[in-house]
């Protein structure tokens, strides 16, 4: 696809967006709980997320239920939390490192916006698909602090009305498979003209999606978490 044939950062945010769940305060408060819980590198239990919420593993276990959440868990075969999100606790291709402890990320584009929702400097290693080259990038909560190649871009795929309402295993196999970091627009280029639907954007427009996707869906609780950390 070329680049003509790309959809501008807001109509690919106006796209993408009607199509995502929504969070209530509620729900939002156990998301980022649970995403910090999972950054410890380790499966997450009801307990545990209990345990951070100040509630019984059994309400815990409710909050796991909730629809807007339990869409977005991809369990182990304990039935604990392996992966929430676009984070996980296992290999993928997208490596997050993270207080010295190495996470994954499900696609390109949770890479870019997990760091906020943890509230932590992060290194990103992913290679390119294309040409196997690493694409290296430092973030902090608020910005792109380094990247490598310079010139580095992200595969994006307008999603399908279903592909975020059935469940983690689907979110991964419908979107998160085509969204990758690229050394260059021209390896990038090559590898969506393999791939129908899909376009690529430069670093700092994905972010700012990134930007828009942590507002909408947990806005007030990071929000929250700052002002108290600023006390």
């Amino acid at each position: 696809m070329t680049r003509t044939n790309t959809p501008t950062v807001d109509e690919y945010w106006e796209a993408l967006a009607n199509d995502l769940p929504t969070f209530s305060p509620e729900d939002q408060r156990v998301a980022v709980t649970l995403y910090r819980e999972l950054a410890k590198g380790q499966p997450v239990d009801a307990a545990q997320l209990g345990r951070a919420l100040g509630v019984a593993p059994a309400e815990a276990r409710g909050f796991l239920n909730r629809d807007s959440i339990k869409v977005f868990v991809y369990p182990d075969d304990e039935g604990r939390v392996l992966g929430f999100g676009g984070l996980a606790a296992a290999p993928m291709h997208h490596r997050l490192e993270v207080d010295g402890r190495t996470l994954w990320t499900w696609c390109a584009w949770d890479s870019l916006f997990i760091p906020e929702i943890l509230g932590k400097r992060a290194r990103v290693v992913s290679p390119d698909p294309d040409t196997g080259e690493l694409v290296q990038l430092v973030l902090t909560p608020d910005e792109i602090e380094s990247a490598e190649p310079q010139n580095a871009v992200v595969s994006f795929l307008l999603p399908d009305a279903r592909d975020f309402d059935t469940s983690a295993a689907n979110v991964m196999a419908t979107f998160c498979n085509f969204v990758f970091f690229f050394a260059s627009r021209t390896s990038g280029g090559r590898w969506v003209a393999k791939h129908p639907g899909t376009h690529l954007y430069a670093l700092d427009e994905a972010l700012a999606l990134a930007k828009r996707l942590n507002a909408r869906n947990f806005g007030s609780e990071l929000a929250r978490r700052r002002a108290d950390v600023a006390v």
